[in-house]
């Protein structure tokens, strides 16, 4: 099976759509993207171009599998396609954090939150995290009692 996302004008992902191996296969019986993309245009009244095809198995631009990672990210609802970096990217989760196209994710301005304690982690009376305080520019621990 096959994945393709469909874009928009504005490169943002409307729905993903399966697609049988069998209906990507050019006159040489191989599979290709093009061939999908003619196909999903003939049967959705989309043009072929705003097709593009996503991997099941990629995520934070690994493959779970051990293979290799296709664009980035498997592309989801609300996600964008980034031409230039020919990547699936989830939607930003604060203004001010940038793209990181090693991982194909978006990253803080200043990294990271920082790793919890052996003391957090252990504690049972208390859920410790860090939430981005996106004002102050920083990561702000958040202790929450577990009832």
């Amino acid at each position: 099976m096959a994945h393709f996302a469909k874009i928009s004008e504005t490169n943002d992902v409307l729905t993903v759509l399966t697609l049988n191996n069998s209906d990507m296969l050019n006159s040489e019986g191989v599979e290709t993207e093009t061939v999908g993309q003619a196909y999903l245009e003939k049967h959705n009244n989309w043009p072929a171009q705003m097709w593009i095809q996503t991997s099941y198995n990629t995520s934070g631009n690994t493959h779970k599998l051990g293979g290799i990672a296709f664009r980035g990210n498997y592309a989801g609802i609300g996600h964008t396609w980034d031409t230039e970096n020919n990547i699936f990217l989830s939607p930003k989760p604060h203004t001010s954090w940038v793209k990181h196209l090693e991982s194909a994710s978006w990253k803080s301005p200043i990294g990271d939150a920082p790793v919890l304690t052996p003391e957090q982690t252990a504690d049972t009376a208390n859920r410790y995290n860090y939430d981005w305080n996106e004002s102050g520019q920083s990561w702000d621990l958040v202790i929450t009692p577990i009832v």
